[in-house]
């Protein structure tokens, strides 16, 4: 049996959330605080103020004079307003990223106004269950609403009452963004703090609890203090993960075992124990591994040990390649607040 316990605590006087499985620390979330930027998940009213010339981009004035960056820009003019949300925490001296594929989240559904049409997670492998989750949706506003839905795993543990009261509120609410008729750049609906993810988005069962603080009294601040340095052991290897302006720089060493399988034996764990290191120290962006040495043969079983691993990470993930000189290349979406940010002195 499963135990997973949620803590809801604070680091440095910043909101944070930590999930313990079986008393072990699997996740973390840190609130960005408001000197950096908008909060993700913001859905903002903005205007188009420049295009980036060779990028295809825009940079676009929100609220409060903050900044954000549109990625594609295709079809807008200069002034126009146009509705995004905000999908990262803004790196220092960056504006803020942010999409036009607009989302409405929660626990068990996902509202998609670009996207129509009812779909449910292949998750929920059970066809009662698949069955009764579409007759609830069909009864709500969707069908009348023109916007899509999709059924969230979570969904599984939740009445109908829940989901349909859900569906619902999530759908009014979306039909209200979507109608927004303003002019200047406003905030329209914040994005959740790390206590509201974390209690929306990580699983729940009747082996969970939920705790307001904890941190100390379940060693969640020893492991803090671990995860601020960049040495990590792995049996009896090592690695070492540093993040720098431009990129996270990894190094995998044997450590004292000098057999001539060392190498991928000390490769293969980290691969492994890689999505759990970059979740709970918030990393993302451009990633290179210089790995322990071994054989090139080797390296296709190195790349589906890493695949795995990944395959139920939460964060968009891609596993870009080896480059000349033999180090591999992982590109992550920055969705999470860096640890290092929040406990800056």
């Amino acid at each position: 049996m499963t135990v997973h316990t949620i803590l809801l605590d604070t680091i440095g006087g910043t909101e944070a959330a930590a999930l313990l499985v079986d008393g072990k620390l699997e996740d973390l979330l840190i609130s960005v605080p408001k000197a950096f930027g908008v909060v993700p998940g913001s859905i903002c009213r903005a205007i188009i103020e420049r295009f980036i010339k060779g990028q295809g981009g825009a940079i676009l004035k929100l609220h409060n004079g903050y900044s954000g960056f549109l990625r594609n820009s295709k079809g807008l003019t200069p002034g126009q307003t146009i509705l995004v949300q905000v999908i990262s925490y803004p790196e220092d001296g960056k504006a803020t990223p942010v999409t036009d594929r607009i989302l409405f989240k929660g626990r068990s559904v996902i509202i998609t106004p670009g996207a129509k049409g009812i779909n449910i997670s292949r998750q929920i492998r059970s066809e009662e269950e698949r069955v009764r989750l579409f007759e609830i949706i069909s009864g709500t506003e969707i069908t009348n609403s023109g916007f899509g839905l999709i059924v969230r795993s979570e969904a599984q543990n939740v009445s109908n009452q829940g989901i349909h009261e859900e569906s619902n509120n999530l759908i009014s609410l979306a039909q209200k963004v979507l109608s927004d008729e303003g002019n200047g750049a406003e905030l329209l609906v914040e994005g959740l703090g790390s206590h509201e993810l974390a209690t929306r988005d990580w699983p729940s069962s009747d082996e969970s609890q939920i705790i307001n603080g904890g941190f100390e009294d379940y060693g969640v601040l020893d492991d803090l203090d671990d995860l601020m340095g960049s040495y990590v052991k792995i049996g009896t290897g090592s690695a070492f993960i540093e993040p720098t302006r431009a990129l996270i720089a990894i190094d995998i060493n044997t450590g004292s075992d000098l057999s001539p399988a060392a190498g991928l034996k000390v490769n293969l764990n980290f691969a492994k124990a890689l999505p759990r290191q970059l979740k709970l120290r918030g990393l993302g962006g451009q990633i290179t591994i210089d790995l322990a040495p071994m054989p090139k043969k080797d390296r296709k079983q190195f790349e589906n040990t890493l695949k795995l691993a990944f395959k139920s990470d939460p964060i968009e993930t891609a596993l870009v390649g080896w480059t000349p000189l033999g180090h591999f290349e992982i590109q992550r979406k920055r969705e999470r607040f860096p640890l290092s940010h929040a406990l800056r002195k």
